[in-house]
This record gives structure tokens, C-alpha cells and sequence, in this order.
């Protein structure tokens, strides 16, 4: 059945209830409902048994069943590491030469790029190492959130090897298999792709730009006044979607080491980049790069969650910590910190299927997209502006790049009369970097949600202060897919788009200074 414009409802109900009553499992619980009111006819109470199949199949999926217990496994993990004291010890190593707020928005913002193979082992590891630092220097949980959500999905979206090069890789394959051979291989038009990605450039840049001029701004101006003036980390009221202190207690100080850190996150990264590597086909695959993409994320990081909680009650027992009982006490408290985070995500999710039911990203392809065909020149701005659309409503990258690849190629080859030139590059990076927007900032996404959870913050906090953040980068994307109309080469476009970043955030910052009646420059907390 067409379901035409009411296709938009289920995403466009969940999005609206988010913002307005900032109750997000109820608001996705409603939007999947509405879906189920579409699909049979107005009849509310098989609407309901849809709207609880839809969010019960989320628990039926290997891939999300692996997920959500990779969550409630690392949660655990997370608990024994604050329980022991890593954080704290490396608090204490890192706190003479990261002094101050803008000092741990540069160190976190570099991890974040360090930690570039998995944008969820991004945001675990990262959150989990500079979490007790980013508290110590005041920053709000809002500010700690945004870091770890933009330097995930940007950084692994341009990153050679990662999960996302082979995903990305075997999108554009498939989308290419009715062209033959076109001189050149998937890989090469990603490769040849990434530096027209402009979103995943300006969002990055953004973040250090931000970090080193102090210039916040909107809601995330608040919030950081709040945090430096008043040690206020979150709102009143707020609601962490994760919150391992509250839970786990006060930290063991019997035997403070920074090793009780280091090697449990180290477990993590070798153990889930072992096991994406050996899921993806390990010494049978082509190369590094496409294992990763046709790897088993979760399970992966499922076993590398495992490794690091091996690895905490190793030390907790050899060194005397905490009794056995004690540790499993403190893995099942990290473990329910975790719970919020899994309702977020089956709801989400479940919203996914509902648009599925409705054609949701039918209608609004279907609708945009026959505009370039008499305007190719224009068709990267139009691809970008469609992802953004439809990543932020539907909450996934990877689903829009499905979803738009085999019809954003096709037609951009069909242009360049199967040439593959810069045109086509521009057009694949417009649909990476498009579908990463929604990815980094939609409420119902699942990288937006696991930021939250592993900072601590309030998830429509989170979401708030970062949209205006994520929209200035993706408004600087827009110039320059324009730019490139009049033919100038992305290695000028880039480093203008930066300098203008730096204008645009100074003059936001100024606005909202005035607006708040704050300084223009957020104050730094900490040694200079």
C-alpha cells in the first residue's frame, strides 16, 4: 500500500514529541505506534500488537541481540575499571599536563580521532577513558557528549580502515553491479571519495576550533557556563541515560594503578579488532579494510567487553581490591546502567521498522531525487541535503546509505555517460557524509544514544546543545557541494570552509553571549 506523505508521520511524530516534551522512550514508543495505526487501517488495538511485534523483533535480530548484550556487558566492565580506581589513577598522570577545560577538549578530541576502527568502541573507550578527567576540568556532561559523538561516526566514516571503509566499499559495489566494469574498483571511488566528504571534515575541525577558542554557543553555551561557574556537570532535573558512580559507589582506593586501566581498554581494542578482523573472514579475506566491513561488529565487541572484564577481576583478585562476590556485585551494577540506553535503542529500532512498513524513505526518495535529473551539476548538494533528511528521521547511516547509493550512482554515472570523474566522487562523498549527519545528531540514533550513555548526559541535553553544532558544519557542507558547481577543487573548498567555520562560530558565539548576557568566550576552569 502507498501510504504517500503519511509515510513521514512515524518519524516526524516521534522527532516533534522528542523536542517538545523531552521524554524520548515514550516519543519513539508513540511514533512506532502511529506506524502501526497506518499499517492496519485505524484499528488502535492491532496497532498496539504491532508496535510490540516491531520492538520485539529488535530482541530476535543476532546482530541487536549481540549489541545489547555488548551494553550491558561493557556497562559491567565499566563499573569493575571505576570500582578499581583506573580512571582515578590516570586522573592523577594526566592531570600536570591536562590543566584545564580546553586542554581535555583537545586531549578527548584527539583520542576520539585515535580510536578510529569502530564508532561504537570509539565512543566506549574514549568515554571511558576521559570520562574522570572531563569531570575533574568541569566540563558539562553535554560538552563531554558532543566531543564523543563527533569524533565517532565522522572520524570512522573517513577512516582507510574501519568497518565503515568496508561497509561504505560494498555499498557502491552493489550499487555499480549492472555497469560491468568501469576501469576502476568500489574501493578506489570511496578512497577517491573521502575528500568530499565535507560533513566529516567541517564536524571534526568544529570540534577543535571550539576546544582551543572557547567560542561556544546556543544551549551548549549555557551549559558550560553552568558547569565552570556553579561545578553543576548536569542540569537540574536531568536524567543521565547512563550513570556508573551513582550506581557502582565510591572508587577502591586499596591500590590505585593506572594499569588497571590501560589493560582492560587495551583488552577491549585487541580483542574486538581481532574479532572483527576474524568475523570478516580473517586470512581468507582480500584485505584488512574488507574484513572489517563484512565483520560482525557486535559480536566483536561483545568478545572484547568480555576480555575486559577478564581482565578487571584478574587485577581486583591478584592485588587484593575487592572479593569475588564484591566484583560481581559491581559488574551487575555497572550492568543496569545500561538499561536506559537498551530502551532507547529497541524503540529506536522499532521505529525503523515501522518506517519500513510505511515506505518512508520510498516517499521521500522518490520525491526529491527526480529533481537533478535536468540539473546534474547540482545532484551532490541534492544527495546531501536527501541523506540529511532521511538519516535524521529514520536515525541510521548505514540504512540511508543503502537506501540512496543504488540510486544516487546509477543516476550521477548515467550523467557523466559512465565516466567516473570528480562529479561521481563528490556524489558518493554527498551520500557518506549526508547519512552521517542524521547518524551524529537524530534523537533516535544509536551513536547519539551510546554517546549519551557513555558521558553521562542527559540524552536530550545531549541532543539539543549538539544540533546547532551539527547543523553549522552540515550548512558549511552545503557551500561548499555549492561551490563546486562553479568548478572549485575540494582541496581549496576545505581549508575555506575551515577559516569560515572559525568566523561563522565567533559570530554564534557573540549572538549568544548577547542573548544569554554571558561572556563571549566560555571561562576556563583549570591552570592556564
Amino acid at each position: 500500500m502507498d501510504y504517500g506523505m503519511l509515510s513521514l508521520l512515524p518519524p516526524v511524530v516521534a522527532l516533534l514529541l522528542c523536542f517538545l516534551t523531552k521524554e524520548v522512550i515514550s516519543s519513539l514508543f508513540i511514533g512506532v505506534l502511529v506506524g502501526g495505526m497506518l499499517v492496519n487501517k485505524g484499528n488502535i488495538f492491532s496497532a498496539i500488537a504491532s508496535t510490540w511485534d516491531w520492538s520485539s523483533n529488535q530482541l530476535l535480530n543476532k546482530w541487536q541481540a549481540e549489541y545489547f548484550l555488548f551494553l550491558f556487558v561493557v556497562g559491567g566492565a565499566i563499573g569493575l575499571m571505576y570500582k578499581l580506581g583506573g580512571g582515578t589513577a590516570l586522573v592523577q598522570k594526566l592531570e600536570k599536563k591536562v590543566q584545564n577545560s580546553n586542554k581535555s577538549q583537545i586531549l578527548i578530541g584527539l583520542l576520539g580521532i585515535l580510536v578510529f576502527f569502530n564508532e561504537y568502541a570509539n565512543t566506549a573507550i574514549v568515554g571511558t577513558a576521559a570520562k574522570s578527567l572531563s569531570d575533574k576540568n568541569r566540563l558539562s556532561r553535554e560538552k563531554f557528549s558532543y566531543l564523543l559523538d563527533s569524533t565517532s561516526s565522522p572520524v570512522s566514516g573517513l577512516a582507510p580502515i574501519s568497518d565503515w571503509a568496508g561497509y561504505q566499499t560494498n555499498t557502491i559495489a552493489v550499487a555499480l553491479t549492472a555497469f560491468g566494469s568501469l576501469g576502476v574498483s568500489a574501493y578506489t571511488i570511496w578512497i577517491r571519495s573521502i575528500p568530499y566528504m565535507f560533513y566529516c571534515w567541517f564536524a571534526i575541525a568544529l570540534v577543535f576550533i571550539i576546544a582551543i577558542t572557547g567560542f561556544d554557543y546556543g544551549p551548549m553555551k549555557k551549559a558550560e557556563f553552568r558547569a565552570r561557574e556553579e561545578g553543576k556537570l548536569l542540569a537540574d532535573g536531568a536524567i543521565p541515560a547512563g550513570n556508573v558512580e551513582a550506581e557502582v559507589g565510591e572508587v577502591s582506593n586499596k591500590h590505585l594503578s593506572i594499569w588497571t586501566f590501560i589493560v582492560p581498554v587495551v583488552a577491549l581494542i585487541g580483542i574486538a579488532l581481532f574479532g572483527m578482523w576474524y568475523t570478516g573472514g580473517g586470512t581468507s579475506a582480500e584485505s584488512f579494510a574488507q574484513a572489517l566491513g563484512n565483520s560482525d561488529t557486535a559480536a566483536a565487541l561483545l568478545w572484547g567487553a568480555f576480555g575486559m572484564t577478564i581482565t578487571c577481576i584478574i587485577f581486583g583478585l591478584v592485588w587484593r581490591i575487592m572479593t569475588f562476590k564484591e566484583m560481581m556485585e559491581t559488574f551487575m551494577q555497572g550492568a543496569k546502567t545500561m538499561f536506559v540506553a537498551f530502551l532507547l535503542m529497541v524503540f529506536a529500532w522499532a521505529l525503523k521498522a515501522a518506517c519500513d512498513a510505511v515506505g518512508t524513505a520510498d516517499y521521500t526518495v522518490n520525491l526529491v531525487l527526480p529533481l537533478v535529473e535536468n540539473a546534474p551539476f547540482i545532484l551532490p548538494v541534492m544527495v546531501f541535503l536527501v541523506c540529511m533528511l532521511l538519516s535524521f528521521a529514520l536515525g541510521t547511516s548505514w540504512g540511508t546509505m543503502a537506501i540512496i547509493s543504488p540510486i544516487a550512482l546509477p543516476l550521477v554515472l548515467n550523467v557523466t555517460n559512465l565516466q567516473v570523474n570528480p562529479l561521481v566522487y563528490a556524489t558518493v562523498g554527498a551520500v557518506l557524509s549526508g547519512s552521517i549527519f542524521g547518524d551524529h545528531c537524530s534523537p533516535i540514533s544509536d551513536t547519539t544514544i551510546v554517546s549519551s550513555t557513555f558521558a553521562g548526559s542527559d540524552h536530550m541535553a545531549h541532543v539539543n546543545t549538539q544540533i546547532p553544532y551539527a547543523f553549522t558544519a552540515a550548512g558549511v557542507s552545503i557551500l561548499g557541494y555549492l561551490l563546486m558547481m562553479i568548478r572549485i577543487p575540494w582541496f581549496i573548498i576545505l581549508p575555506a570552509g575551515v577559516v569560515l567555520l572559525y568566523f561563522v562560530v565567533r559570530l554564534f558565539a557573540k549572538q549568544s553571549a548577547k542573548r544569554y548576557n554571558l561572556a563571549q568566550v566560555t571561562p576556563l576552569y583549570g591552570a592556564k
